[in-house]
């Protein structure tokens, strides 16, 4: 049976936790009828998610054995059968879709679900071979999140927020692309197409390009007359501090310690990145729900 839960990827599911992120920046976070929506929302964009996960997986049989990580995911090792993969791979997209229907029954989360699904079908069946492309697709996957996050709870998303959220997800997708180039340049074989329209100089400028561009983007959305607006305060620079050591840490993990996998094992594992993302999460918390707080009345 853990095969079988292995191969859903659970721990990938934490990217799906980006859907709370317009209620949470909204004011919203604890408003209980919104966190329940917002739950069954996560469970069916995870259903999806793991729908694609699998069918990647089975295209990428063959590669995958090369590889000396993938070569243990179900399917590669041959702990569960192709055949098996596909019918809850099907399975998974009704169960998305109907959990979908109960939290948002004028369909616009199934059109994001669907565009979503449609998008990394795409992806597996050949976009991925396309060097930018890929990382491009990748990182929409995320915009897709926030959106569908703010359809469930009926709130808005600021222009910045939507750049943001694309500009980190495209820095960390360069992150992982450079790890691809490591491993394939120790490994002597081909892990996947796109990695001939890559190398370590072009890799490395874009991290220190868009490390940079994520910061300022951040702070031009802490300072923002539309976000001082709606969430009411100025404060909001002052969790930059954890937005600029969480950058600073990443990149830290990627040029010194040269681990930078996915993302979701770094967040996994990296107590440095989990204090930062608690300390931020706190600092914005404070601001945002607790403006009777003593810190705001000096």
């Amino acid at each position: 049976m853990k095969y079988y839960v292995q191969l859903l990827r659970p721990k990938d599911w934490a990217k799906n936790l980006f859907l709370f992120i317009p209620s949470f920046f909204a004011g919203h976070f604890f408003v209980l009828h919104k966190l329940e929506l917002l739950s069954v929302g996560f469970l069916a964009f995870s259903c999806f998610a793991s729908s694609i996960y699998i069918i990647n997986d089975y295209r990428d049989i063959e590669n995958d054995r090369k590889h000396p990580k993938k070569s243990k995911r179900p399917m590669a090792s041959g702990k569960v059968p192709p055949s098996h993969g596909i019918i809850i791979s099907f399975v998974l997209v009704l169960i998305g879709s109907g959990l979908a229907y109960l939290v948002n029954t004028d369909l616009w989360l199934l059109f994001i679900l669907g565009v979503y699904y449609v998008m990394n079908i795409g992806y597996s069946f050949g976009l991925k071979n396309i060097a930018v492309l890929d990382m491009i697709i990748v990182a929409m996957g995320f915009i897709l999140r926030i959106k569908a996050g703010a359809i469930i709870v009926n709130e808005e998303t600021t222009d910045w927020l939507i750049i943001m959220t694309f500009l980190l997800a495209l820095f960390m997708a360069i992150a992982k692309r450079r790890d691809d180039i490591l491993l394939q340049e120790s490994s002597g074989m081909s892990m996947r197409k796109s990695l001939s329209g890559y190398n370590l100089s072009f890799l490395d400028t874009m991290l220190g390009l868009f490390s940079a561009i994520v910061i300022v983007a951040y702070l031009n959305y802490t300072q923002d007359d539309d976000s001082i607006r709606r969430l009411g305060t100025y404060r909001l620079y002052y969790t930059t501090i954890f937005v600029i050591a969480g950058v600073m840490r990443y990149l830290q993990v990627v040029f010194v310690k040269k681990d930078s996998g996915s993302p979701t094992e770094i967040l996994f594992k990296d107590h440095f990145i989990q204090i930062t993302i608690l300390l931020w999460v706190a600092c914005f918390f404070t601001i945002l729900y607790l403006p009777h707080s003593p810190i705001f009345n000096k």
